[in-house]
Parts: C-alpha cells; sequence; structure tokens
C-alpha cells in the first residue's frame, strides 16, 4: 500500500510539471529553493546544473552567469568588434520567442541571483534524447522529417534575426517527441544590421513571419530593455526588416503551417 502511495504521488508531481504553463515554469525558476546543484557537463560559460523543489515540483534548471564584454575579441568566425557573452541574452532570446509564438521551442529563462551574482536560471530541457552534434553523427530526422524540417527552418530564421554567433551542436536538443529546443544565447544581440548569414533563409513559418512583422519597438522596449540595450534591439528591429522584405519579395510559396495560430 505504501509502495502504490508513492507512485501515485510521483505520478500526479510527474503530471502536475507536463500541465505547467510558462508562466508558472517561470514563477518555479524564481523562486524554488536549490536542494543540489553540480557543474553542467557541456558547455563553456560555467554552467551550474542545479536541483530545484518548491515540495510540490522538483526540477533542474541551468544558471548561467557569465557577463563580459570586449572591444575586440577573436573567434571562430574571425574579429568581432564590441563583443558581449553574456547571460542577459538567454534570458532576451526566451522574452522575445515568447513574442514570436516560439515558447514551446525556447525553455524559460528568468533573472536571478546565484550567490550573490546575477543569473540567468533557465528551465532544464526534459527527456532530451540527443543534440545535433549526436543527431548528425547518426544521420537522422527521427520518424517524421518533415516535422524536423520545419522545426529546423524556424531555427534558422530565428538565428538570422537575433544574430545568433553560436549555434553550435549542442545548443540544439531534441526531446523524445523530437521536438527542437533552443539553448544557450549568450553570444546573440549583435549590432550587425544585416543578416549573418543571409542564405541560411529559405522558408518561413507563416505565424512567425506575421509575429515578427508585428514587432513595435516600444514593445520590444518594454519587453525587452532590462535584457538588451537600445540599439540592440534596433539592430534586430532592422534585421527583422531584411528577413520581412525577403520573404514577401519570396513569395507564398516560401510560406508553411507548423506552429499553431494565435
Amino acid at each position: 500500500m505504501q509502495k502504490l502511495m508513492m507512485f501515485s504521488l510521483l505520478v500526479s508531481a510527474l503530471f502536475a510539471q507536463q500541465a505547467l504553463t510558462l508562466e508558472q515554469k517561470e514563477q518555479f525558476l524564481l523562486k524554488a529553493p536549490i536542494t543540489r546543484e553540480r557543474a553542467s557537463k557541456k558547455g563553456i560559460t560555467g554552467t551550474v546544473r542545479a536541483t530545484l523543489s518548491d515540495g510540490t515540483i522538483t526540477h533542474d534548471a541551468s544558471i548561467q552567469i557569465i557577463d563580459e564584454q570586449k572591444a575586440r575579441f577573436e573567434g571562430v568566425l574571425g574579429t568581432e568588434i564590441n563583443f558581449r557573452d553574456t547571460y542577459l541574452f538567454n534570458i532576451a532570446a526566451y522574452r522575445l520567442g515568447k513574442m514570436l509564438g516560439l515558447g514551446g521551442m525556447i525553455p524559460p529563462s528568468v533573472p536571478r541571483s546565484h550567490i550573490a551574482t546575477s543569473a540567468a536560471w533557465t528551465w532544464w530541457v526534459e527527456d532530451v534524447l540527443m543534440d545535433e552534434g549526436e543527431r548528425a553523427k547518426q544521420n537522422t530526422t527521427g520518424p517524421d522529417k518533415d516535422k524536423w524540417g520545419r522545426q529546423t527552418l524556424i531555427v534558422r530564421v530565428f538565428d538570422q534575426l537575433i544574430a545568433n554567433t553560436d549555434r553550435n551542436a549542442g545548443n540544439t536538443l531534441y526531446d523524445k517527441e523530437w521536438r527542437i529546443w533552443m539553448i544557450d544565447h549568450t553570444r546573440a544581440f549583435r549590432l550587425h544590421k544585416q543578416l549573418l548569414n543571409p542564405k541560411m533563409l529559405d522558408k518561413c513559418d507563416r505565424q512567425f513571419l506575421a509575429a515578427m512583422k508585428s514587432l513595435k519597438l516600444d514593445a520590444m522596449k518594454a519587453e525587452l530593455s532590462p535584457y538588451l540595450r537600445q540599439e540592440e534591439i534596433k539592430a534586430l528591429l532592422q534585421r527583422r526588416d531584411v528577413i520581412v522584405a525577403y520573404f514577401e519579395k519570396a513569395g507564398p510559396d516560401k510560406l508553411y503551417d507548423y506552429l499553431p495560430q494565435r
């Protein structure tokens, strides 16, 4: 009987966790105490993996404190001026994703201190099958190639929108439902007015394009200014204009439906 009760409680907790809204996950990340923490196995930004529990829900979070700025940086993509690598961009990417209807592809991320240091606390993606590096090595697209392709196109457009210079193989995850999750955006939101790689634009989800068109400077300042500087927001909107112009010129054959209607 005791084992049955324990199993029932475990199932109830798991169901409650799966049913959480994005806003509820945000509140959990903001308030739930840490019960355990350890270094993350992957990444170069000193990420801490913490287990949180509020007495009902237990779940892990990724905690990043990196916040660096350099006038000149030599990286794999060459020389970068006004380089920034900051936890703030994880929060900005999530909040922008919500504005664009991508809440099911970018895990919630919130500002919260860790050991008296400002940080981004990000929902740890559950039921991960593999990352992009492992997927490419196995040469698989999962059980539904079309679903994989449509999600991949969204990732490519989003990365051009936010000028993400670090979409490496470990920053794209696949869960057991073969949903794509975009993580770790600390090297995004560059000041480039043009796209980093226009060749990444092929097709675009119709709802995603409509949401990009609807972005307004005032609304973006209200939503993102705690995490992005004004010049970063303006550069994002200029890249948005380039993307929208490309797909409007390309015509309806370059549009498809994947994201739910808003």
